[in-house]
């Protein structure tokens, strides 16, 4: 016996999906997500657009710290070392001490020449004074051959007098006067040799002030074989500070790099410059410690790029000219640590590498059609 179908039961088991099979989805939900994607990524990129010129950013960075070259003022042999090769010392402490034996003698002779000066002064007082009196006598002498002189004449004339007395008398006379003057010259170099002043205080006069000056000196150079490090940091290049070396004026003993003021040295390219500013705040990663984010804000930006203040600065007018972005020094000063724990402070060394980040506040302009809608819109 054969079995008639059903054609509309037929149908209803055509379309029914097989046992299994998962339902398809509606088609609205695949257009939503064609159309999302390229929506995303065009709001994406254009907010990178936006503020992708805010960020200027380079590794060409170093931690940099002021450094102190120290030489003894005075010639020496070195008798005694107290630091050693990368010990921290502060301000004031001995780094070494050379020979003073040779600079207390001089003091030594400085004191006997300025004592020898003042007595000096003192005589020349003392000269003045017996040169006055001996223009005193002088004058005296005038005076009475004057009047010698007078009493002859008036004899002669009256026929009294011999000639020979006469011519004796006036020959007198003339001497005395001779005497008088060479007296009045002594007086006025014995001024002289007090200054002009006959009253003035020893130790303002200029020999002794030179004896001063001397000694001076000689305590500056005694003072001086005592060496002190100038600030607090750390002292390196120890290799020449032996004791029993002798050092010498203006040769490099030691070395001091500060401590307290540090910052980087970022070398920028000449076109991440266009919106940098002094004030604006940067970030600091240190390749040492890269865990670590220290807050720094632009100082100063260089007057010149770094080949302007080579030694060989490059020679662009010629034929094999090639162009080569320049870069330009920016000084960041560090503020501090960004980590919430004050104790994971790290220590800063001069030298070590870096990655800085400045945020210029710089936020591109839309192109032409796009901004002109967004203005529109708002």
């Amino acid at each position: 016996m054969t079995a008639v179908s059903d054609p509309v039961t037929d149908r209803d088991a055509a379309n029914r999906p097989a046992a299994g099979t998962p339902a398809r989805r509606p088609r609205w939900r695949r257009w939503l997500l064609m159309a999302a994607l390229p929506l995303l990524v065009a709001i994406g990129g254009g907010y990178e657009y936006v503020v992708g010129g805010r960020y200027v950013s380079t590794d060409n960075a170093y931690v940099q710290q002021d450094k102190v070259t120290i030489s003894p003022d005075i010639s020496g042999r070195i008798v005694e070392v107290a630091v050693g090769e990368n010990q921290p010392v502060h301000r004031g402490d001995l780094l070494f001490r050379i020979d003073d034996e040779p600079y207390r003698l001089a003091l030594r002779q400085a004191d006997a020449a300025l004592a020898s000066a003042r007595l000096k002064v003192e005589q020349l007082r003392a000269d003045l004074g017996e040169e006055l009196a001996k223009q005193a006598a002088a004058e005296e002498k005038v005076s009475f051959e004057q009047r010698e002189f007078q009493r002859q004449q008036d004899l002669l004339k009256t026929g009294v007098a011999a000639r020979a007395t006469y011519d004796s008398v006036r020959h007198d006379l003339q001497a005395a006067q001779q005497d008088l003057n060479t007296a009045k010259q002594a007086v006025v170099s014995a001024r002289a040799a007090l200054g002009g002043d006959p009253d003035i205080p020893t130790d303002r006069h200029p020999t002794v002030l030179e004896a001063l000056a001397k000694k001076a000196t000689a305590q500056r150079d005694l003072d001086h074989t005592v060496v002190t490090a100038p600030a607090d940091g750390v002292v390196s290049q120890t290799d020449r500070l032996l004791a029993g070396q002798y050092a010498t004026v203006g040769l490099s003993m030691v070395s001091l790099v500060m401590s307290g003021s540090s910052w980087v040295e970022a070398n920028f390219k000449e076109t991440d410059l266009t919106h940098m500013a002094v004030g604006q705040s940067a970030t600091v990663v240190l390749d040492a410690y890269s865990s670590h984010t220290l807050s720094a804000h632009v100082e100063s930006i260089g007057a010149g790029t770094g080949s302007e203040f080579s030694v060989l600065p490059a020679q662009n007018a010629t034929g094999n000219w090639v162009k080569v972005v320049q870069r330009v020094p920016v000084r960041l000063r560090i503020d501090g640590s960004r980590d919430a724990d004050p104790a994971a402070a790290v220590p800063l060394r001069t030298g070590l590498s870096a990655e800085v980040e400045v945020d210029t506040h710089y936020s591109r302009p839309l192109p032409g059609a796009i901004g002109n809608a967004v203005a529109a819109i708002r």
